[in-house]
């Protein structure tokens, strides 16, 4: 049996209602989820970039400075206080005794013959005024000088800076009259083992 046109009708507007009704549910649902944020800000603090093929570099830590350190004079000298100088050592010469001088200390006829005492040395080191002074060595010693022996002095044997020749007689004389002088002078040994030359004398009083 055909529908009238009143049936058509009632049937189309029935359909559009139920379209209607589930396009609006639609919207309706859609709109009660609301909006969805485009992004969410992360909790964690993004990392720097490592480079290309490495781990990410490590953070930096910060250098602790140096402290300057006392040095040793600083703390071994008090503050205004000069540093004390190191001793200076005593000149001590260790040279040999000279071969050929002696230091005449007295005159004497032992054995009845003329003699000196005298004492071997060497050069020390320069005193004050820059003169040096003959350092004795050993005990003292007996040396016979011959009769004829050449001898020359000066000052304060003679009143001369320049050497004179005296006789033995003229030095024995001096010598008991100014004992214990040790004047210097070089000598000269004969085959008789007496003394054969005095001079070149050495005033180091």
């Amino acid at each position: 049996m055909s529908r009238g046109p009143k049936a058509a009708a009632v049937a189309a507007l029935a359909l559009c209602a139920t379209l209607a009704l589930t396009g609006c549910n639609g919207d309706k649902d859609a709109g009660a989820a609301g909006p969805t944020p485009a992004s969410t800000p992360s909790a964690t603090p993004a990392l720097p970039s490592a480079p290309a093929g490495g781990a990410p570099p490590s953070p930096t830590k910060p250098t602790a400075k140096a402290t300057p350190v006392a040095s040793a004079s600083a703390s071994a000298t008090a503050p205004g206080k000069p540093k004390a100088s190191a001793p200076v050592p005593a000149c001590a010469s260790k040279a040999p005794a000279s071969p050929d001088e002696i230091a005449v200390y007295r005159y004497t006829p032992e054995g009845g013959f003329h003699g000196l005492i005298v004492k071997h040395g060497h050069w020390g080191c320069p005193g004050p005024g820059g003169a040096a002074h003959f350092e004795t060595v050993g005990e003292e010693t007996y040396l016979p000088i011959a009769e004829d022996a050449k001898i020359t002095a000066l000052t304060p044997i003679v009143a001369s800076t320049v050497s004179k020749p005296i006789t033995v007689h003229e030095l024995s004389e001096w010598l008991i009259a100014h004992p214990d002088k040790g004047l210097v002078f070089h000598y000269n040994v004969g085959k008789s083992g007496a003394i054969e030359t005095l001079g070149q004398e050495e005033y180091t009083v």
